[in-house]
């Protein structure tokens, strides 16, 4: 696998606070990956990074086979290069159904000759995609009345509907019922079998589920890598991030 996302020597200050620091971090394609660590490590500020909210001060981003530079791209054309972004709360279209969210979010020429003929298409392609996270049923169902669970499935829908390269998603599994989680890690596992998929998660149980390679990061820098039994016997992470209870949630993640 050859590497879709090279972060190398990323720096970034917020009014003299590191938030990153020399951050060097990779993700192949097709890769599964989790981000842990304690809040204020950074996490947020990686995804802001990648997305291209915020600019790094040092370092580069490099992405795709060209090795684009991200940091000289707006969030646009971040996204038009096939980077997605789902935040931890979801962000759907309430008053709309499942059908129209997907339909909206589906990935198109924006001609006006493809949007007058391309009805039957993006039907079938919204049913495809409704099917792979679970909402077939729901499909006409006003996105408001959804479960939390289900409209975090919804914004997972959108993203993939987008046909990204790579996918950021920040705390899936927070809120859900135990029957939620295990289908949100199903869902996970299986678009990383086609895309780069970053997942950034506190439960622990969650991503152990997940199965993947593991990233600690603390004080903005990659702490420790590999598997979650691997960085959770080693003695920093023990440390900085499991010795001691972690609240529910991360609302100021630097």
């Amino acid at each position: 696998m050859s590497a879709l996302l090279e972060v190398s020597g990323v720096s970034k200050s917020f009014d003299g606070f590191k938030a990153i620091d020399n951050l060097s971090f990779s993700v192949a394609e097709p890769e599964l990956r989790a981000i842990i660590g304690p809040n204020g490590a950074g996490k947020t500020t990686f995804m802001d990074l990648v997305t291209g909210k915020t600019r790094p001060d040092t370092g580069s981003i490099r992405y795709g086979e060209l090795s684009r530079d991200l940091t000289k791209l707006s969030e646009a054309q971040i996204a038009r290069a096939g980077i997605g972004r789902k935040f931890q709360k979801p962000t759907v279209f309430e008053d709309q159904t499942v059908f129209e969210n997907l339909s909206m979010a589906l990935a198109s020429p924006r001609s006006p000759w493809t949007v007058l003929t391309r009805r039957p298409s993006m039907e079938v392609r919204a049913g495809e995609v409704a099917e792979r996270v679970g909402l077939t049923a729901h499909l006409a169902r006003r996105a408001g009345v959804l479960s939390h669970g289900q409209k975090q499935w919804l914004e997972i829908g959108m993203l993939l509907a987008q046909e990204p390269r790579l996918l950021l998603v920040d705390e899936p599994a927070a809120g859900m019922t135990s029957a939620e989680r295990e289908r949100t890690t199903e869902m996970l596992v299986e678009a990383a079998k086609e895309h780069a998929v970053v997942v950034i998660e506190h439960d622990m149980e969650f991503v152990r589920r997940l199965n993947c390679r593991v990233t600690v990061l603390h004080e903005g820098r990659a702490l420790a890598e590999g598997s979650l039994d691997h960085v959770c016997a080693d003695p920093r992470v023990i440390d900085v991030y499991l010795g001691r209870p972690e609240t529910e949630g991360e609302t100021a993640d630097a």
